[in-house]
């Protein structure tokens, strides 16, 4: 049996009431993305696209190249390459939820990418964002368990700022409005209390999503940079719920996702 020494008494050292404050800094783990998938010749820009319409619409409208096929027990995710304005753009659908997009962000990266706009909805913490308004979250509250096991505890989590500085140089280009935000990532989206939101108002949060939090984490531990570009969704900022139709958006969703394809070919 092989033991882990320094690892192991780090652990046994720190054991905690609360598992998940238990970060172990050993980069190395048992299942290793680098170990399973070799580098392909595949553009280091990628945009990982939450609209699967907008997705399925760009496959036509620019004959989209199968890179790779992401897989999991939901069936097959293909990585697709575009060119967009002469240079080539990996797309891919990273799935719903911390753990599975990390897991997806971890394979791309593996493949080869290293610049990364998302592009997503949100809920909102205050009903004066509009549907649709853009919000770019520089940081997020670390209110999932995925970025734990990446990084050691803190509340927050930041983007890169070149991230940033590229979406707000895209969104300035266009004279889009935008709000730069602090943003709340939740495993549990049935647990959105009146309570917790009060809280994370309290904090600066005005967006609620699940994935931001660990998208940031795995970027900083992998050392690739990663930014996203939310539109303001359903209304969680009273205790009645508001869903405001928002994900029948069809033409804010695809906008904004031209606008993460821009903003990444800035990085």
């Amino acid at each position: 049996m092989q033991i882990y020494g320094t690892t192991l008494t780090i652990l046994r050292s720190f054991t905690l009431d609360f598992p998940i404050l238990e970060f172990d800094p050993d980069r190395k783990a048992v299942i290793e993305p680098h170990n399973l998938l070799r580098p392909l010749p595949i553009p280091e820009y990628a945009v990982p696209c939450f609209f699967q319409e907008v997705i399925q619409k760009i496959i036509t409208d620019f004959s989209a190249k199968v890179l790779f096929t992401f897989k999991s027990e939901f069936g097959e995710n293909p990585l697709y390459q575009i060119n967009y304005n002469g240079k080539n753009i990996a797309v891919f659908h990273p799935g719903v939820g911390a753990p599975l997009a990390a897991g997806f962000l971890e394979e791309a990266i593996a493949l080869g990418c290293k610049k990364f706009i998302a592009c997503g909805g949100s809920g909102v913490l205050d009903r004066s964002i509009s549907v649709g308004h853009l919000l770019v979250p520089t940081t997020a509250v670390r209110d999932e368990g995925t970025s734990y096991h990446y990084l050691a505890p803190s509340r927050e989590v930041s983007a890169h700022p070149d991230t940033i500085k590229a979406i707000q140089s895209t969104l300035v280009a266009h004279g889009i409005p935008y709000l730069l935000s602090k943003t709340w990532t939740t495993d549990a989206f049935y647990r959105e209390t009146t309570c917790k939101v009060s809280k994370r108002k309290s904090e600066g949060c005005l967006t609620v999503e699940m994935e931001a939090a660990a998208f940031f984490a795995v970027a900083e531990f992998r050392g690739v940079k990663f930014g996203q570009i939310l539109y303001g969704g359903d209304d969680v900022s009273s205790p009645e719920w508001d869903h405001r139709d928002w994900q029948d958006r069809s033409s804010i969703r695809e906008h904004v996702f031209w606008l993460a394809v821009e903003s990444c070919l800035r990085l």
